[in-house]
This record gives structure tokens, C-alpha cells and sequence, in this order.
């Protein structure tokens, strides 16, 4: 996440509705922008991964509460919302969701009142089912005083739930509140039976585990991990307690699917390096993280799965990170698995990652970076982040690249960005050294930004949907962001900036084909030097004008923006430099 711009003049920008906009960034480079903006919700982006549930929004579905929102404002539960809106429910009030498919359990996004508690009655057709899904602000409410800019977050939490029975595309879902709980969404999806061990696998049961999560099964999973070198260890169906983390080497863990097999643990695996040969799949681990103290390895993977590792089917929830990746991590993919509620990133490649690839998972509700790579005290080199959904991720950047050679972004739908963030960042920020800045050839390819981009509060002014940072190095790289779609931003579409304040060039960046449709004040937003080329961009929607380009400092020559061909709407540019735009619509 960026730190504040140093002895940044005070501009600021007040309020905001996100209007429609889109991008490019020269005067004179367009014709007017189109009117009637597009509906994100409607627009149907082919990005993002393929999720095994249907998500419903609490605001869209009958309820008798009263909806909160739309609202950016940092620090409130509507902002924190999916779309920015959410239903608040009083004692005995209900929302109603009628399913588009066929579904046997659901997961509520919910907030309660700080130190509130209480559950939500399950009906289906209006037939009580004596079901209930407990709400608490146990895992709500986190603090982070040492960051700049953060304020009181993380105002949500997954509460899932097995419908104990086969509902039709038709039936209908109730959850009524006993006290006062905000609903944002509510997932539903058909959870397959629990999977058969596959053969020879070594039971965790037979060594002492306890399926009931009343009793450590620590020891028996660490025999179990040690005997099973060279195969499988089964996680049966059950909950299971382990407190101590584990060490493992050339071995599978497997469970019978993640509504199924669940493990207690707020720490799972913590090493500093292991040879490798690794897999997870196939289980849920569930932690008890209440607040986020960044020296605890709070962590389902903290260090290194080793070369050729993999990471597939996981439910990961509550915990700080869901896997922070230092060390040796060489041909490692990490796919298919659900990463909620962490207090900090979901996934950060801290490193030395060569060859990663992280596709089709989901992330939601993170504390910081939803899924970033950390180019120190390492390189990340031909790493992927591909076809990954990201969901408000409440304190910095959905997809952010810190350093690194020859990185790929691509495919990924990004929505909802909060505070200190980006949908997409693409940064020199070095954080500590040795720091590796970006190198060789960046590929941004076919990603979908939803309602992204934040306001910064060091900064106090805007931080775009995909924002371009010459922090503490100046942009050299091949940067090539391709077929980019930008929808409904608040702010602004495309930054390019030098976030430590001192106008270190941004050079080597094409934009060649994007859409963006709705953008509350400028499509590009031009803070520092350099040069860029952009190419077939259409933009409508605009709020205020299609360029403001304005270096800071004001002693440095403006970003000169390159006209590739093929763009459309932006044909205005803010001529202020004293003031930000404040936000149209």
C-alpha cells in the first residue's frame, strides 16, 4: 500500500458519486463521451474466476429493512459493501432471496453493531427449517494505527451455512434477525457429497485426530504429515483442532471437500524453506485471528511450500494472510480455493517466487493487498496472477505488482476497492531494501475493474481503478496494459504517479484497448513525467474531463501522452492545477 506523498500540496476532493466514465489522456484526443451509463451489475465482465456459487445482493432481494448506502466514505459499513450497498436489518426484520439455481447451502456477508451477537433464522419457502446462522463482531472491526491513512475496517464476515436439504432454481430463502444485522449479499451453491479417500491414503483419524474439534489433534497431524512423505494424508470428514503449526515435505494433504473438512488453526503451516512437493486440497482451515499484529505468523502457509507445490480447493477464513510466501517457491500454482476475512493480504509473494501461478480464486474481504508480489529481498520473476475474483479488499489494493521481471496481471475482475487502494497497482514502491523494481516485460491483459479506485487520505486525493507508480524507482519496464474494461470508477481510471513525491518518470507504458464507462471526475490522471502511449481507448461517462495532468513537483515537465490511434471521449483536460476536480453525477 502507498505511504503519503512527501510535502504534497493539500488538494482535496470532497464527496463522490461515480458517474461513467472512461479513459485515454491528451487534449484533444477524442470526441465527446457517450451518455447513459452502463449498469456494472448488467455488464456481465468475462473476467474473473469461475466461482462455484451464485452470488444474490441483499438490496436486489424482498426484504422489510432499510438499505444503507450507496456510500465511499472511508470507515463506514456501506463502503465496505459490495456495490456499496447493503440492507440493514432490525430484531424480527428479514431479507428473502429467491434462488436462480439449484443450491444446498448458503454463505451471508453480514455486519453487526461493534460487540453485537446474535444469528439469523433460516426459512425456506416460508417454512422454518430451525437452521441458524450465527452473527458476531468477533472477526469485525480491526485496527492498524501503524499504517497511514487507516482508520477502523474490516466491517464484515462469512457466516456459512449447509441447507441440509436440495433446493430448486425458484425456492426461496429467508434469514430473519433476532438483533440489528447489515446483510450484503448471500452466496448459494450445490456442495457436492464428501469425497472418497483415495486409496492408500494415510487417515488422520488412525493417528489419534479428533473429528469433533473438541480435542488437539496437533499431534496427530504431525505424524501424520511425517509418516505420509511420498503420499496422501486424508483429513476425514469433521473439525478438527490443531494448535501448533505444522512443517511438511513432499506430501499431499487432502481433505473430502471444504464444507466438509475442517480444520481449527490459526497458524497451519510455518517453515522457512522445505524442498517441495507439496499439496494442499480440498479443505477448510478456519482461524481465530481478532486482530492483526503483523510480527504473529497468523498465517495458513507463512514461509515456503518449496518448488512444484500446489494449492487447490481450499476455504480459507479469519486468519491474518492467507498465504505469505517467502523463500523458495519455484513452479508453485495456488488455484480453485476461497480466501475471506483475512486482517491483512490473501496471497503476497514475498520473493523469489519463480514461475507462480495464482488463477481462478476468489478473495474477499481482505485487510490489505488481495493478492500481491513483493519483488524483496528477491526478484518475482514469470509470475501470473490469471482469471482471479477480487471483492473489497478494505484497506489497500486488490491486485498490486511491487517490483519484478516479466509479471503477467491478467484476466482478473477486481470490484469494490476501499481506502489506500487500486483495483490493479503496478508499483517501484520499494518498502525496504534490496527491492527489485519492475523489469523486462509487464503483460495487463483483459481485466475487468468494478467501482475501483479509492480516496487516499495521506494523499488527500484519488487513487485510480489501475494506477502506475514511479515511487521510489521510475518506471523502465515494458508495461503493456491491454484490453482493459473500467466500470463506474468513483474517481478517476488511469493514474500515473510518483508516490514518494519526487516526479520519478513513468516510461514505457501502452494502454492499447480499453473501455471505461463511468468515471466521477477524469479518465487519466497524470501526476508525474514521462511518457505514455494510448491506444484505442474509448471513454464515456466522464464526470469532469478526460485529463488532468498535473506533475508534482511543479518543477518536473508534464507526462506526455502519446495518441496511438482509435481513441474516443476525451477530449477535455482539466486546466487547474490549484484544485482537484470534485466528483460529477
Amino acid at each position: 500500500m502507498n505511504a503519503p506523498y512527501s510535502s504534497r500540496v493539500r488538494r482535496r476532493l470532497a464527496g463522490a458519486v461515480s458517474a461513467c466514465a472512461v479513459l485515454l489522456g491528451a487534449v484533444g484526443l477524442g470526441s465527446p463521451a457517450h451518455a447513459g451509463a452502463t449498469d456494472p451489475a448488467e455488464a456481465a465482465p468475462t473476467a474473473g474466476a469461475a466461482l462455484p456459487f451464485v452470488t444474490q445482493e441483499a438490496e436486489d432481494a424482498a426484504h422489510d429493512g432499510a438499505v444503507v448506502g450507496p456510500d465511499i466514505t472511508q470507515g463506514t459499513v456501506a463502503s465496505e459493501a459490495s456495490g456499496r450497498t447493503a440492507v440493514e436489518l432490525s430484531a424480527g426484520q428479514s431479507v428473502t432471496f429467491t434462488l436462480t439455481e439449484p443450491a444446498n447451502a448458503a454463505t451471508v456477508v453480514y455486519n453487526v453493531p461493534e460487540g453485537g451477537e446474535g444469528a439469523l433464522a433460516v426459512a425456506v419457502n416460508g417454512e422454518a427449517l430451525g437452521l441458524t446462522v450465527p452473527v458476531s463482531s468477533r472477526h469485525q472491526y480491526f485496527e492498524a494505527p501503524w499504517i497511514a491513512g487507516s482508520t477502523t475496517h474490516h466491517f464484515f464476515t462469512h457466516g456459512r451455512l449447509a441447507l441440509e436439504r436440495d433446493l430448486a432454481a425458484g425456492d426461496t430463502v429467508s434469514f430473519t434477525a433476532d438483533t440489528r444485522v447489515t446483510v450484503d449479499t448471500a452466496d448459494f451453491e450445490q456442495v457436492a457429497a464428501p469425497a472418497e479417500p483415495p486409496a492408500g491414503a494415510l487417515d488422520v483419524t488412525e493417528l489419534g485426530a479428533d473429528p469433533t474439534g473438541q480435542g488437539d489433534s496437533t499431534q496427530a497431524f504431525v505424524q501424520a504429515v511425517a509418516q505420509g512423505r511420498g503420499g496422501v494424508v486424508w483429513i476425514p470428514p469433521g473439525e478438527y483442532r490443531v494448535d501448533q503449526p505444522l512443517y511438511v515435505e513432499n506430501v499431499t494433504l487432502a481433505g473430502a471437500g471444504n464444507w466438509h473438512s475442517v480444520v481449527r488453526a490459526s497458524r497451519f503451516i510455518n517453515q522457512g524453506e522445505s524442498p517441495g512437493s507439496v499439496e494442499l486440497r480440498d479443505f477448510a482451515v478456519v482461524g481465530d485471528v481478532t486482530e492483526r499484529v503483523d510480527s504473529a505468523p497468523d498465517n495458513f502457509v507463512n514461509g515456503s511450500l518449496g518448488p512444484n507445490s500446489s494449492v487447490s480447493g481450499m476455504w480459507l477464513q479469519h486468519l491474518k494472510v492467507g498465504l505469505w510466501l517467502t523463500g523458495t517457491n519455484t513452479g508453485l500454482v495456488v488455484e480453485g480455493n476461497r480466501i475471506v476475512d483475512m486482517a491483512a493480504d490473501g496471497l503476497n509473494l514475498n520473493g523469489n517466487a519463480d514461475g507462480v501461478l495464482v488463477r481462478d480464486n476468489y478473495l474477499r474481504n481482505t485487510g490489505d493487498d488481495a493478492l500481491a508480489m513483493w519483488s524483496l529481498p528477491e526478484a518475482n520473476r514469470n509470475a501470473t496472477f490469471a482469471d482471479n475474483t477480487v471483492v473489497q479488499p478494505n484497506l489497500a489494493n486488490g491486485i498490486a505488482v511491487y517490483g519484478g521481471e516479466d509479471i503477467t496481471v491478467s484476466g482478473n475482475l477486481v470490484q469494490d476497492t476501499n481506502a489506500l487502494g487500486s483495483g490493479i497497482a503496478l508499483s517501484n514502491q520499494a518498502f525496504m531494501e534490496p527491492f527489485f523494481p519492475l523489469a523486462g516485460t509487464l503483460t495487463v491483459d483483459g481485466n475487468t475493474l468494478v467501482r475501483a479506485g479509492a480516496h487516499n487520505p495521506n494523499w488527500d486525493h484519488p487513487m485510480a481503478a489501475l494506477r502506475v507508480d514511479a515511487y521510489n524507482h521510475p518506471i523502465q519496464a515494458d508495461v503493456r496494459i491491454t484490453d482493459t474494461t473500467v466500470l463506474d470508477s468513483p474517481w478517476s481510471a488511469f493514474q500515473f504517479v510518483s508516490g514518494s513525491g519526487t516526479g520519478l518518470a513513468t516510461d514505457g507504458v501502452t494502454i492499447d484497448g480499453a473501455t471505461v464507462d463511468g468515471v466521477g471526475t477524469v479518465v487519466v490522471q497524470a501526476e508525474t513525467t514521462g511518457e505514455v502511449t494510448l491506444a484505442n481507448v474509448t471513454a464515456g461517462n466522464v464526470g469532469v474531463a478526460g485529463v488532468y495532468n498535473c506533475p508534482f513537483p511543479t518543477g518536473v515537465p508534464p507526462l506526455v501522452l502519446h495518441d496511438g490511434g482509435g481513441n474516443t471521449g476525451l477530449d477535455t483536460e482539466w486546466e487547474d492545477c490549484a484544485t482537484w476536480p470534485q466528483p460529477a453525477g
